[in-house]
Parts: structure tokens; C-alpha cells; sequence
């Protein structure tokens, strides 16, 4: 009889968000595998947990996949964590979940911290319907076209960062959806230095030329905004009045009309003052 797999979410920068049921399934399984078996480690000697660790990583997926699954179709529970956050998700554990799904192997969850979902919680941004896109490519070419594959994409957009591509990226971001379409930037979730930054990619640029970025970043983007055939230039407008006259300044005004409408903000805020 073949044993289990569970997929066991670790904290993404809290110790303490490190559930009861998480620490007692690492507890009972027979062995771990691990993205990085230092930082498991050092996890495992918090909780006072004794397990031995297999490494399971992008650059040894296949070979130490096959490994793995065998030891668990052998009869042995295993436990798959990641350095921080869900397994299987942005991760290579999603090709030794497949294997056991196609060879009848049960799969089983710890559900745990994800910094994708509390970024989105976080970002003030529209939360019904969103698409996740992970990391960009390090290549220009590579990353532009997937943006640009993104251009007209309507929900709102998740993707993850290293500090050290984030100003790049955002320029890059800023010439595809334009400087105004809202972003929210997370970086260092649940730790000491938590900070959530909500602007436009024009203001995100601007604050990252000037701060150099540190820590690993969640980007939260505004989808587009619907084109509808019916909207005209004298629509736009007339939300523009509206929305000035509940408080809001010709700026805000124009931007969320441009949300609303299709049109550019700075036309809106032009047509606006020649009115």
C-alpha cells in the first residue's frame, strides 16, 4: 500500500503563523522534502521537530522527484515544504503532485501563509477575479512579451519580484499598461519590515529610482479597464463632473473615469479644463 504526500505551507516570514496541524504533520510523516534543507532546518530545530530531509529543488526536480515518489509509493508518508509559503505553487512541487496524481497516489493539504493571496488581500485593488504570473523572466525580450501578452488582460494581476529586477520591471510594466493604471507593492510580508506601497507604476518608478529596493516584492496590478463601443469622450466627461462634485479632485476624477471608460486619464484631464 503506497503512503501520502502532504503539501504543508510554511510561514513566509512569521515563525508564528505556523499552524498546530502543520507542525504535528511534519511530526508524523516519515521524511520531509525540502526546497532548501538549511532553512528547513532551521524551521524544524524551532518547533523541537527530528525528521531526515531530502533535497527537492528546481535544478534536481526530475531526479530527486522519482526518488521521492518511489520511497512513497513504497509505503512511506512525506511531507513537501518550501522555503516559504505553498508548495506547488510558483514551485517545482506541482511535477511530483502531478506524478502522484497519475499514478493514484493520495495527495493531501496543510493549508498555510501564501504571499500571493495576502498581497492581494492587502492591495486595495479588485479582488473577485485575479490572475497569478508569478515570476518574470530575466530576459528583456522574454518579460516584454509577457507583458505585452498582459496588455488587455481585465483582472487584476499578481506577480512576485527580487529587489534587484524590480526598478526594470516596473519601467517595463509602466511603457506595456501606462503609468497610471494602479499598483500595489508588498515586500517583506509578516516580517519586521512589513511595508505595503499603493500608488500608479509612474509613482512606483519614481519612489524606486530614488529608493533602492530591498527585500522580495509581491506586485499587485490593476487589470484593464473594459472598452465599451458605447462610452464617448462627452461620458467620460460627464463622470469626470460627477465624481468632482463627491469630492474627488479633476485628477482623481479623470483617472477613475479613464478606469471606467477606456480613455487615457491625461485626455480626460485636458478635455476636461478646456471645457
Amino acid at each position: 500500500m503506497s503512503g501520502k504526500l502532504y503539501l504543508v505551507g510554511t510561514p513566509i516570514g512569521n515563525l508564528g503563523d505556523f499552524s498546530p496541524r502543520a507542525v504535528e504533520t511534519l511530526e508524523s510523516v516519515d521524511f520531509i522534502a525540502a526546497e532548501d534543507t538549511r532553512v528547513t532546518l532551521k524551521l524544524l530545530n524551532h518547533f523541537n521537530i527530528r525528521k531526515p530531509l531530502v533535497s527537492y529543488y528546481e535544478h534536481n526536480k526530475y531526479a530527486s522527484g522519482a526518488k521521492i515518489f518511489a520511497r512513497i509509493e513504497a509505503g512511506e508518508s512525506c511531507a513537501l515544504v518550501t522555503d516559504a509559503g505553498m508548495p506547488a505553487i510558483s514551485d517545482p512541487g506541482e511535477d511530483i503532485v502531478r506524478l502522484c496524481a497519475e499514478n493514484g497516489v493520495e495527495v493531501l493539504t496543510v493549508p498555510g501563509p501564501s504571499a500571493l493571496v495576502s498581497a492581494l488581500a492587502l492591495s486595495g485593488l479588485p479582488t473577485q477575479r485575479f490572475c497569478f504570473e508569478g515570476f518574470l523572466a530575466v530576459s528583456g525580450k522574454s518579460r516584454r512579451e509577457h507583458l505585452e501578452s498582459l496588455r488587455d488582460e481585465p483582472r487584476t494581476m499578481i506577480f512576485y519580484e527580487a529587489p534587484h529586477k524590480l526598478l526594470r520591471t516596473l519601467e517595463d510594466m509602466r511603457s506595456v499598461f501606462g503609468g497610471d493604471r494602479r499598483i500595489s507593492l508588498c515586500r517583506e510580508l509578516t516580517k519586521l519590515h512589513e511595508e505595503t506601497l499603493r500608488t500608479e507604476l509612474d509613482g512606483a518608478v519614481a519612489h524606486f529610482t530614488e529608493t533602492p529596493p530591498r527585500g522580495e516584492f509581491v506586485l499587485v496590478i490593476e487589470g484593464a479597464a473594459p472598452v465599451t463601443a458605447e462610452a464617448t469622450q462627452e461620458d467620460a466627461l460627464a463622470l469626470v463632473e460627477k465624481y468632482r462634485s463627491e469630492g474627488l479632485s479633476r485628477k482623481a476624477a479623470c483617472k477613475r473615469a479613464a478606469a471606467e471608460t477606456g480613455f487615457k486619464a491625461n485626455e480626460l484631464y485636458s478635455a476636461s479644463i478646456e471645457d
